[in-house]
């Protein structure tokens, strides 16, 4: 997103090139199974993205980085407690990256309990009782949507799909992200499986059946892999 801002400004302009766009993020293999962007989404990123190029914004994204790949120094930064948290968060992924612009996360939203994609690290702060909150600005969100939220509680590694041979991974007990799909909206929220009916696989991938507690409500229902993600941390 960051390259095409960059190198496309003459299109801003263009609904062809907000819907392209989004048709191209609603297909691709990272957002299998997770709601469809519009092109009124991507518009948004994009004019906010404008603004705030005017006045730079500190982010996470902007450390130095030394030999072994991981930042110098970082933003988030209160005796490197939070430094180290996030450093944690890219080993639990299995991938040392070079920057932190490079691995995506997800933060738990305090307005609705669910599990949103972040865009960017905004800014940190210390509470009253020593806790490191961060505030993030969510994928397909405006400024106006920004959240503080605990970076120990509320912050971890973006989750992944499952694909339809992992269906074996999905336990009894386990906890998952589930894709909460309700007539006005569809919304990530933890999970934990209460039972599993396997089922002998065909031409169409996985036809398992898991029975689910969502975590935030209590209420219980039967969904199929593709609305389940492994998470990572």
């Amino acid at each position: 997103m960051e390259k095409l801002f960059m190198e496309s400004r003459e299109l801003l302009q263009s609904k062809e090139f907000f819907q392209k766009l989004a048709r191209n993020f609603s297909s691709s293999s990272g957002r299998a199974g997770k709601p469809i962007v519009k092109w009124n989404e991507v518009q948004n990123w994009f004019t906010t993205r404008q603004q705030e190029s005017k006045v730079k914004v500190p982010s996470v994204t902007n450390t130095y980085k030394d030999e072994s790949g991981l930042p110098q120094t970082c933003l988030l930064n209160d005796g490197d407690q939070s430094c180290q948290i996030l450093k944690g968060l890219v080993s639990k992924v299995g991938e040392k990256v070079s920057d932190l612009s490079k691995l995506e996360f997800e933060a738990k939203s305090s307005t609705d309990g669910a599990w949103y994609d972040v865009d960017m690290f905004l800014s940190h702060r210390v509470t009253s009782s020593g806790e490191t909150e961060v505030r993030v600005r969510f994928v397909g969100f405006g400024a106006e949507e920004d959240e503080w939220v605990n970076i120990k509680k509320a912050v971890r590694g973006r989750s992944i799909p499952f694909e339809h041979s992992e269906c074996c991974k999905v336990m009894v007990g386990g906890l998952v992200l589930c894709l909460q799909e309700r007539r006005d909206q569809s919304i990530y929220y933890d999970a934990h499986v209460l039972e599993i009916e396997r089922k002998t696989h065909d031409i169409r991938g996985c036809r398992c059946l898991f029975f689910i507690r969502y975590d935030h409500d209590n209420s219980e229902e039967t969904v199929r892999l593709r609305r389940l993600c492994r998470i990572l941390g």
